[in-house]
This record gives structure tokens, sequence and C-alpha cells, in this order.
């Protein structure tokens, strides 16, 4: 079956289409990617703009019609912190309805981080043991640790690095007073993610997704896109503190030039690095496995698992019956 995944981020409304079915890998066929952050279309009153909406109507337009070129049969939109936390996400959202017939799922901060673990418990299998995963977005940053296929404890916290550049940036490169504002205000907000999280027990595997963390990887040596999913992708705690300290004294197109940071991620690239230090110190975490698989694959997979329910409910009724 040929799924399409829409996701409306902070950074980017990506569709990725999927050939997908029960039990089996889903597999990538197709991807189309608009950069449009939204995050930099908020108002005073955090309320996405007029031309905001616009171009997230025209980003859905041209994904939907990519969808169809495509032959998806089925898609699956959703929107996450961008839309979740603007004040006038309704109206948006039915300004979206209105004018492309798509519904766009509002995912909680929790669901993201309950998907994005599926995805990666999924990717690494039972032997991986317990997982702590991180995933730096736009808007957000998830936190989740587990030993099953949903995790013991899944939080969201305002952390994105786009949102970050956005409160605590107003120079390129910012200052150093801005620099250790930020620092200071992310790290205590993770610290007070840290009890609940690690009163399960430490990891036995500490896994990275998204964005920032590949580019991050990318910068610190890790295999190019151009090797494929399966080349072994680790980051480590030293080399992310190496790079924001570096990261601290250049300017975004000077990041732009630096190995697998893409134009459109330089300018919060260093937000992100100031996030990926504070998460992997707080939580003692020396090294990461970055994950290939995130949000998006977890939706195909829950997806699945859900038909699969359905099915087996009905046939556990029709036995149910017969015996009867």
């Amino acid at each position: 079956m040929r799924l399409g995944v829409l996701d409306v981020g902070s950074n980017t409304v990506h569709l990725l289409v999927m050939d997908a079915h029960s039990g089996a890998r889903p597999w990538a066929a197709h991807s189309h990617k608009t950069d449009l952050r939204l995050v930099d279309h908020l108002d005073e009153h955090g309320a996405i703009s007029d031309d905001g909406v616009k171009a997230l109507v025209d980003a859905v337009q041209i994904a939907t019609a990519a969808a169809s070129d495509a032959g998806v049969e089925q898609v699956m939109a959703f929107a996450t912190s961008a839309i979740r936390e603007s004040t006038n996400g309704d109206e948006v959202l039915a300004e979206v309805h209105r004018r492309t017939g798509v519904t766009l799922e509002v995912l909680d901060g929790g669901d993201e981080a309950r998907l994005t673990f599926l995805a990666v418990r999924r990717w690494f299998g039972w032997s991986a043991g317990r997982l702590l995963l991180f995933d730096i977005g736009g808007g957000s940053l998830e936190l989740a640790t587990g030993i099953d296929s949903e995790p013991d404890a899944a939080t969201s916290l305002p952390l994105g690095a786009a949102r970050l550049t956005r409160d605590f940036f107003s120079s390129d490169p910012p200052s150093e007073r801005e620099l250790t504002g930020l620092r200071k205000a992310v790290r205590a907000e993770i610290a007070r993610a840290c009890g609940p999280m690690l009163r399960f027990g430490p990891p036995d595997l500490g896994v990275a997704t998204s964005k920032t963390f590949k580019q991050l990887a990318r910068m610190a040596g890790a295999a190019p896109s151009a090797e494929g999913l399966y080349a072994r992708r680790t980051l480590s705690h030293a080399d992310v503190v190496y790079w924001m300290h570096r990261m601290a004294t250049m300017t975004s197109t000077q990041r732009a030039e630096l190995p697998g940071v893409s134009p459109g991620r330089a300018e919060q690239m260093l937000a992100g690095a100031v996030v990926a230090d504070a998460a992997m110190d707080l939580f003692s975490v020396e090294k990461l496995e970055i994950c290939p698989w995130a949000l998006r694959e977890g939706l195909v997979l829950r997806w699945f698992d859900h038909l699969v329910d359905s099915a087996v409910g009905v046939a556990d009724a029709a036995e149910f019956e017969t015996l009867g």
C-alpha cells in the first residue's frame, strides 16, 4: 500500500511517500519538502500571520498534488508544535481544510514523543534494551524512555532549535551574554524532566532522531546520507561540546559551509547544539546512536498496528460466535 505522511512542522512542510504493508518495513519511495519556518510567521501575540497561513496553504496544496502524482492511496496529515501552540491554531486548521480539503490532526507533545519512540524501538529491536530518546525539532524537544514499544515516560519541552534562536538570539553570531542565558534556561528546563525519566533506570542505549542531531553527527564525521539508511552513525557528547563552542564564533553563513549543514538550518544549529549538550550532559549519555526513523515512520507503524488489532478483533469475535 502506498501511503503519504504529511508533516507540518515548525521548519518544514514535508510529504513522505511510503510503500508499506503489515509486518513489513516501511520503505520511503518519494519525499517532497517545503521550507516554511512557521515559527518565523508568529506575531507578537503568538498567532500565525496571514502571510504564514497563505504560505502554509500553498505548501499543503503542492504536497497533496505531489502525493497524487506519486499514486498515494491515503494521506495521513498532521501538525506539531508550531500550530499546536499558536493562539489562532483552530482558525488556521479550518482555513487549511477550507482551501485544500486536508484535515490536519494536531499531535500533542506526548504523542510526538511516543510515536517517535515506537519508530526507534522497531528500528533497533528488543535486544537494544532500555532506550532513551532525544528528538530536537524546530519548536520542541521530545524525550522518551522505555523497554517496550510504548515508553514508560514521554514528554515534550518547549526547546526547539528554531524557537530558541528566535527567542534568545538578536545577533549573528550571538553575544556571549545571549548564549549564556540560553544555556542556563535550557539546562533548567531539561533538569526538571530528568527525574521522571531516570526513575525507571539508566538506559542501555541512547538514541537521537531529527535533523539537528543528524547534522551534528555529520559535522563530527558521520557518514553522509548518500551512504544509505544502514550506515551506522553515532554522535559523542565530546563532539557536541566541541562544535557548540566552535559554532558560537561563526555566523550563519559560515555554519552553512560546514559538512551536512543545510542553509535553512544553519541559523538554528547553535541553539540545537546547546540543547543536545544539555540533554546528553544531564542524562549522563556519552554517545548517541542516530536513528534514521522518527515521527513519520512511527505514524505509519501505528496505523498498521491498529489495522492488525482490528482484524484480530474481528477474527476473534467470529471464532467466539462459531464456538457459541
